[in-house]
């Protein structure tokens, strides 16, 4: 502060007013003290304090002022206050320096001399500041600046109350980097100008974990709470039918399932696809070696690890999908979580329920002389599990080195993803601690198998110091646990504590590792007492190979003599004892299990079950279905009068479903109903318990019926046996589908009840429940696989209820499959669609299944519908019911009417059964020729499995040419025979182009199951032909069902169908042509043989009627002579035509035109019917002759009592005429 300099004062003024030291101030006098020293007491952003030194002691009535002149270069002002110690002046502008000039005043105006001070006003803090862009290590902050000019920013960061890192910058953002994931940090925000910190904006955040931060990242954090569902990962959209490269991280979860979901082993290769690798091939620009360039790039640390996506999907999907993705990844025989973590939470969940769908089927060398096999559900199947894990850095790849251990030397596969991997190789952000688990399981081969008995492998991920529980797990489950390790001697203190677990410990070591202490590890192999078989170490004398057969026996001494065994479901108490979460536990799956146990408890024979429980679709069913045939058929009406007839037959339907409302619901059906009435996800789990429990028990029974079978067939003796046994085969099945069935039927039966009945308005219902169920993705059965009929009512009423509840979304396009048994259909339509039909173990049946999949919206304008409907036929062809007599009518039934149904059939076609399949669609095509209702021409794909050779679609052109000429063959014959010659070719009837519409599918398994992986190949040809079959809709011109014009169309159809009784019976077109032209023939033949016995009867006739006339006087005296003559002469002349009518059919049989060889088996029945035939003519001969000889005598008789009685009259009349004559002569007289 300047301060101004005083004036001398005279002694007349010191002696005036006193001693030295007194003030010598009066109010008359013009002497005004100064402010003295100014100090800053404060400084704000608008206002500043000002304090001065207190004056000195005055008079008191003297009173002064104090002027306050402040200016900056934007502002001016003056402030006059009453004298005080402290000044405030206000209305400042922030982050400004001002100039405070300070002047005291008397109250006669004079003046002091001027204190000045300058200050900088505090600038304004930063506003909404907000945080953005957070990430697991970063985070980001902006804001807006505040008024007034500001030079920079200064930024701390702080946690837990320490300063983390402070930043200055001079824009208004900044980024923390290298923070911590899920932490809270404080953040602090001060605008500085002239060196002032203005107050700070404060605000806090959280990283993300490294869990948020990659499921952002994936596009998946809204799934982790909103779980994703099977209707998700199955509808159709944009991604599953383009081959579009993953630009983004968020589609790799989408394309990691769409290839999963078609079982495509190269699902795991998951990655974006760069810049530099989308050019990388343009070698045009290379003029100039870049070596800087070619060593830095490209950095496989970018992309993602398999595993973390993987561990992603799982934690996102609900139970339904975990299953799937679980069955799926164990099809291609990858790895499958055993123990999934949840790095958030830091808890772990023993995926018990995700694995329940698996089922494994092998031979172990025990059966490989009987040929038998096990099939089995892996979690219930109790094995050695030998476990791999690490402690601390390890030089060895633990996962690379179990793939080579389970792999043959001919195969190799991927089963664990390790660092030489694509993507393996990048750090794992949330899989750490995940527990994989995968089963080598042997074919029964020795030269063949690694392993001689089945055992499962299992794959700690990360350090076992960092989790301990999932290794505390593994030492109590496992036969047998295998660290691998380059470690020093703290590090090996760990496995101390587990001196005593159940398991064999085996230590592996890298000798090749300068690290590895073998003192550490002979101290650590010593307390934990160790043999010498339990070390093994890679020595610099071993190679690759060498170091996997070491290990490989290792193991197999393990697996051949086992401690311990036990099954997955035995490991959830030790789990629960650990604090491991069980994914079975939740509330909804354990009420839906002990539903499904309550009824599958009381299964203990299976035909007898069904009977009791299941009592409406038993025998009752199959005679309301013979009678509905019999209804529109009418093949046994006879002479009856049709309607009588029919009016009869109603009155046996209604008979019939009066027996079936005379049952009460049952016990089993009344529990199953109430299940499925549940709301939302606990009916899911029930229906999935259902198809397990019963899946089980149908795999017990017939594994049990197969050895008795076995055993039986060793004695011929035993045929009565054998053929008990192979009856209790075929209806061993039981399934979820005829739980619905009998819903179906007492549905069906209650609509003869009357509106107002109780019960059946308490069945109403029941439509509603399965159309949700449909929509849910569990599949409806459209033709009873038993009674090969359609419960119409049923299904209609269903579909009814599906259009209200999806109203107004309601278009739908069908596809269907079909194929003659065991072709691989069902796992066309699984990996095409990713779905799963219900089929249980073992059994053959004949239906229709329907399944629903959603359209998404971005590929629902392509296709002009809303779903896709999935119709699965159960086999054609089935040897087991190819015995029955009507097998090839309901065979040929159920094809044309699901070919009906459908906008495009696939035609599934293995080599060796080519034939029967071409059979069926000449069937079909005859049938739609004959039906007026197939009023559309369904386009067609035939599909022909187990063909590999790339050369295939051009080297078989001339067998499509010639499988075209034999459908165009059987159209016109069955054209002709309809009298419907317009259609001249196949294609008339249904579309198809052998250019296009022929797919050579390769076989199924890359190697030899149980261990072989499905074919890539396969995976990929399936897709294009989805692909072929969504563009085939798109560029459809005809428009799609609506659910209720499709539930109209398959009611008209089938009755359509169960109208036909003629076609159905034959095995194909050509066979009913020959048919056709053998009945010509024979009627032909039969005519003749008819007009000549005409012509001989006729003759025989007058002869007998000559009898006894001139003109037959060399006949024979007596009638019944004759009448035995013209017997031997008439048997002799049918003996003759008989013999000219077999004559015939031999010679008929012996041409070679008109596939007279396709009628063979008819011969006999022909033959039959000549020797029928002779048999009625001869009768109706000796009937005609005995009737013609009777009426000759009866004539004759007649004649000779008109002889007698003209004789009598003549007789008389001669009398007459005497007696007159005398009279006239005596008169005369």
């Amino acid at each position: 502060m300047e301060e101004e300099e005083f004036y001398d004062a005279p002694d007349a003024f010191l002696e005036h007013h006193g001693e030295e030291g007194e003030s010598p101030v009066t109010r008359h006098s013009d002497y005004v003290p100064p402010p003295g020293e100014v100090t800053v007491l404060y400084s704000g952003s608008e206002t500043v304090s000002l304090g001065l030194a207190p004056l000195a002691q005055t008079d008191s009535s003297v009173r002064y002022k104090l002027q306050i002149d402040y200016s900056c270069d934007t502002q001016r002002g003056s402030v006059i206050v009453e004298d005080s110690s402290t000044v405030d002046v206000e209305g400042l502008n922030p982050g400004t320096e001002y100039t405070f000039r300070i002047t005291r005043t008397a109250e006669n105006g004079n003046q002091s001399k001027a204190a000045s001070v300058s200050v900088f006003t505090e600038p304004l803090q930063p506003v909404r500041v907000t945080v953005c862009n957070v990430s697991s290590e970063s985070l980001s902050l902006q804001w807006e600046a505040p008024a007034g000019e500001v030079e920079s920013y200064t930024v701390t960061c702080c946690s837990e109350g320490e300063i983390v890192e402070e930043l200055k910058t001079d824009t208004t953002s900044v980024t923390f980097s290298s923070l911590r994931p899920g932490v809270c940090y404080s953040l602090h925000v001060s605008a500085l100008k002239n060196e002032r910190l203005s107050k700070p904006t404060v605000t806090s955040a959280y990283t993300k974990t490294q869990l948020e931060s990659l499921l952002e990242d994936l596009g998946l954090e809204q799934h982790y709470t909103e779980k994703l569902s099977l209707s998700k990962i199955l509808q159709i959209d944009e991604k599953t039918i383009t081959d579009e490269p993953v630009r983004c991280n968020s589609d790799l979860p989408w394309y990691f399932l769409k290839k999963l979901m078609m079982v495509n082993v190269t699902a795991r290769n998951v990655k974006c696809t760069s810049e530099c690798e989308s050019n990388h091939g343009d070698l045009s620009e290379d003029i100039e070696l870049d070596f800087e360039n070619l060593l830095h790039g490209p950095n496989s640390g970018d992309i993602l690890n398999p595993l973390d996506i993987i561990t992603a999907l799982f934690l996102c999907s609900d139970a339904f999908v975990q299953q799937e993705i679980t069955l799926k990844m164990s099809v291609c025989q990858f790895s499958v979580p055993l123990l999934l973590p949840n790095c958030d939470t830091e808890k772990c969940t023993l995926m018990l329920w995700a694995m329940r769908d698996i089922v494994k089927k092998y031979r172990p060398q025990s059966l490989s002389q009987s040929k038998g096999f096990i099939e089995d559900r892996i979690v219930l199947s109790e094995l050695p599990m030998i476990s791999f894990v690490r402690l601390g850095e390890c030089s060895l790849s633990k996962s690379e080195i179990l793939n080579k251990v389970l792999s043959n030397s001919e195969q190799y596969h991927g089963t664990f993803v390790h660092s030489n991997m694509e993507g393996g190789n990048s750090q794992r952000k949330i899989s750490d601690g995940l527990t994989e688990i995968t089963w080598y399981l042997p074919c029964g081969n020795k030269n063949m198998d690694i392993f001689s008995e089945p055992v499962a492998i299992a794959n700690l991920r990360g350090d076992i110091a960092s989790f301990e529980t999932q290794f505390s797990f593994l030492c109590q489950t496992s036969a047998a646990v295998f660290v691998l390790f380059d470690t020093s001697e703290s590090d090996c203190k760990l496995l101390t504590a587990y001196k005593s677990c159940k398991a064999q410990i085996f230590l592996v070591g890298n000798h090749l590792n300068e690290t590895l202490s073998l003192d550490a590890v002979k101290k650590e192999a010593k307390t934990l007492g160790l043999a010498k078989n339990n070390i093994i170490f890679r020595t610099k004398r071993m190679n690759d190979a060498d170091f996997v057969k070491s290990l490989r026996k290792t193991v197999r001494d393990v697996v051949e003599n086992p401690k311990m065994k036990m099954s997955i479901e035995q490991m959830v108490d030790i789990a629960r004892e650990l604090g491991i979460l069980v994914d079975e536990d939740c509330p909804e799956c354990q009420t839906a299990k002990k539903n499904a146990d309550d009824i599958t408890a009381e299964i203990q024979n299976t035909l007898q079950y069904k009977e009791a429980q299941l009592p409406l679709t038993g025998q009752i069913w199959k005679e309301l279905t013979s009678l509905e045939e019999e209804e529109f058929r009418l093949r046994k009406v006879g002479s009856e009068n049709i309607e009588n007839y029919k009016s009869d037959l109603q009155r046996q339907k209604e008979k019939l479903r009066s027996k079936q409302n005379s049952y009460d619901i049952s016990n089993a059906m009344i529990c199953f109903i109430n299940a499925i009435s549940s709301q939302g996800i606990g009916r899911c789990y029930f229906l999935k318990w259902m198809r397990i429990n019963l899946d089980n028990l149908s795999r017990e029974k017939l594994s049990g019926l197969r050895e008795q079978y076995k055993e039986k067939c060793k004695n011929s003796e035993n045929k009565d046996k054998i053929k008990d046994i192979d009856k209790q085969l075929s209806s061993s099945s039981l399934g979820t589908e005829h739980f619905f069935r009998e819903m179906g039927q007492i549905y069906e039966a209650s609509v003869y009840l009357p509106e107002t009945h109780p019960s059946r308005q308490q069945l109403q219902h029941l439509p509603r429940l399965c159309a949700g169920l449909l929509l849910d993705g569990f599949p409806l059965e459209l033709v009873d696989g038993d009674a090969s009929n359609i419960p119409l009512r049923w299904v209609s009423d269903v579909l009814s209820q599906l259009s209200d509840l999806v109203s107004p979304k309601s278009k739908i396009l069908v596809v269907t499959v079909l194929g003659v048994q065991s072709t691989g259909k069902s796992t066309l339509l699984n990996t095409m669609f990713g779905v799963q039909f219900a089929v249980s173990s073992g059994r053959c049946t004949r239906g229709a299944f329907m399944l629903l999949i959603r359209i998404n919206e971005d590929v629902r304008n392509v296709l002009n519908c809303d779903f896709m409907v999935i119709i699965d036929t159960q086999g054609l062809k089935s040897p087991e019911l190819a015995r029955l007599d009507d097998s090839h009518e309901h065979d040929n039934e159920l094809a044309t009417f699901v070919v009906g149904l459908s906008d495009i059939t696939i035609i599934n076609i293995a080599m060796e059964n080519s034939t029967e399949m071409k059979d069926i669609l000449q069937i079909v095509v005859h049938a739609f020729l004959r039906m007026k209702e197939v009023g559309k021409k369904p386009k067609c794909q035939f599909v022909h499995q187990n063909v590999s050779d790339v050369s295939a679609h051009e080297k078989n052109l001339r067998d499509r040419k010639l499988l075209l000429q034999q459908l165009n063959e059987m159209t016109q014959a069955a054209a002709k025979m309809e009298k419907k010659e317009e259609n001249k070719s196949f294609t008339d009837v249904m579309e198809y182009s052998p250019d296009t519409g022929n797919w050579y599918i390769p076989g199924l398994w890359n190697g030899n199951p149980p261990m072989a992986p499905v074919n890539a190949g396969y995976s990929e040809a399936v897709y294009e032909l989805k692909k072929n079959i969504i563009q085939l809709l798109g560029n459809s011109v005809s428009s799609a069902y609506d659910i209720s014009e499709f539930k109209e169309w398959m009611s008209s159809l089938w009755n359509a169908v169960k109208h036909e009784n003629f076609i159905f019976s034959f095995r194909n077109s050509l066979v009913a042509d020959a048919y056709m032209r053998l009945c010509t023939e024979f009627n032909r033949w039969e005519w003749e043989f008819k007009k000549d016995m005409f012509r001989w009867v006729t003759n025989a006739e007058t002869r007998i009627s000559n009898f006894g006339t001139v003109a037959a006087k060399s006949e024979k005296a007596d009638m019944r002579e004759l009448v035995t003559y013209l017997k031997r002469e008439a048997c002799a002349v049918l003996t003759k035509w008989e013999k000219k009518l077999l004559d015939n059919l031999t010679q008929y049989f012996k041409q070679t035109e008109g596939h007279v060889n396709l009628v063979e088996r008819h011969k006999k029945e022909f033959s039959n019917s000549t020797i029928s035939f002779r048999q009625e003519m001869q009768s109706s001969l000796f009937q005609q002759l005995t009737t013609a000889a009777d009426i000759r005598q009866g004539i004759i008789k007649l004649e000779r009592i008109k002889e007698n009685h003209t004789k009598q009259l003549e007789k008389r009349v001669h009398g007459l005429i005497e007696e007159l004559r005398k009279k006239i002569v005596d008169r005369c007289l």
